[in-house]
């Protein structure tokens, strides 16, 4: 079986047949468990008529070297339901990853195994940080890696040398598919169904789950954080309250205090790091969320400024305004100046 036109191939129409989608899970140690949860459903949901559950139109097994449970970040535990099948039996292998630093995320046996399918025509998934194992493995070199904003600086920490990318929700590259985790994984699994059981599954396995459409891998992923390229420790915590309460601003000297300084202290730490004043740090920051909203959704001017804590809608158009020299409609109607993930990051404020 080789997946080289897209990964399709032809789906058997009897029910008696081998399902046309076939999947292998590894889950790594302190998984993810909302990702694991979305892609899983969606195949679920795909698999059979209704809410049967049954798979036939889709099978999907959780693989392991032991059999033991893996625990997720949040303390859930789940069971393997096989050991590592044989790449012929798969379409796919996936691995789920979670969190980064809370020891080894897979065994040996479990490397050993993802490099046996990497000398196959079967893809490896990489989700949330299963592209780190998919890196650590060997398997990603020469190919691009798609991860979430939130553990970009990592992945540049831990593979410098590889080519990754934050700016969209799934990412192929030949017979490697990372996944930055979150919605992205949904996004993925609706790809990976309508490739191998077409249109009308994957759409009903998103709408069953609530999701308002399917999203394509290269949409945009929430704007990252400027905290990111910020490197002085008091200042970056600043910066992450500040974005973490953008709808409902809180006083400067409630950020300064959460950290231990005062005002004044704040003020000189963000002056000399970030070249501005903590108010005026805010409001650019609720100004670029504005924006990032303004150009990847379609809600209301009055939606997005109440999104950006500002009760007064006309205050917020003439602040955004002075910002970007558009009012917040013609902006919309403006191409994207910012459509890369990196880039952004590259100019702290606009």
């Amino acid at each position: 079986m080789t997946h080289s036109s897209g990964f399709q191939r032809a789906a058997a129409t009897e029910r008696g047949a081998r399902p046309p989608l076939r999947v292998g899970v590894i889950l790594a140690q302190h998984f993810t468990l909302s990702a694991f949860a979305v892609f899983i459903d969606h195949l679920r949901l795909a698999a059979d008529e209704g809410d049967r559950s049954r798979p036939l139109h889709v099978q999907w097994s959780i693989m392991a070297s032991r059999a033991e449970s893996v625990p997720a970040s949040c303390g859930v535990s789940l069971e393997p339901t096989s050991g590592f099948l044989s790449p012929d039996s798969l379409d796919y292998v996936v691995v789920i990853g979670g969190i980064l630093h809370a020891g080894p995320q897979v065994d040996e046996a479990t490397m050993r195994y993802l490099r046996e399918v990497s000398s196959t025509n079967v893809p490896l998934i990489g989700i949330c940080t299963g592209s780190f194992v998919l890196c650590r493995a060997g398997l990603m070199k020469g190919r691009r890696s798609c991860v979430s904003w939130y553990h970009y600086q990592d992945f540049l920490e831990a593979f410098p040398t590889h080519d990754v990318i934050a700016d969209r929700l799934f990412l192929v590259d030949g017979l490697r598919i990372t996944c930055a985790g979150g919605a992205g994984a949904a996004a993925l699994a609706t790809f990976l169904i309508e490739q191998h059981l077409g249109r009308a599954l994957a759409q009903k396995a998103s709408q069953v789950l609530l999701f308002d459409r399917p999203r394509s891998g290269s949409e945009a992923q929430p704007h990252p954080p400027m905290s990111e390229v910020v490197t002085e420790p008091r200042v970056r915590r600043a910066l992450l309250l500040m974005e973490q309460n953008l709808a409902r601003p809180i006083a400067i000297a409630a950020v300064a205090a959460e950290l231990g300084l005062s005002a004044r202290q704040l003020e000189r730490l963000c002056r000399q790091h970030v070249g501005m004043g903590p108010a005026s740090l805010y409001r650019q920051l609720r100004m670029r969320y504005a924006n990032w909203l303004i150009e990847n959704t379609d809600r209301s001017v009055t939606d997005i400024a109440n999104e950006a804590g500002f009760a007064d809608c006309a205050h917020f158009s003439r602040q955004f305004k002075d910002a970007y020299g558009l009012s917040p409609s013609t902006r919309r109607l403006q191409p994207q100046r910012a459509g890369n993930g990196d880039a952004a990051r590259a100019r702290v404020f606009e």
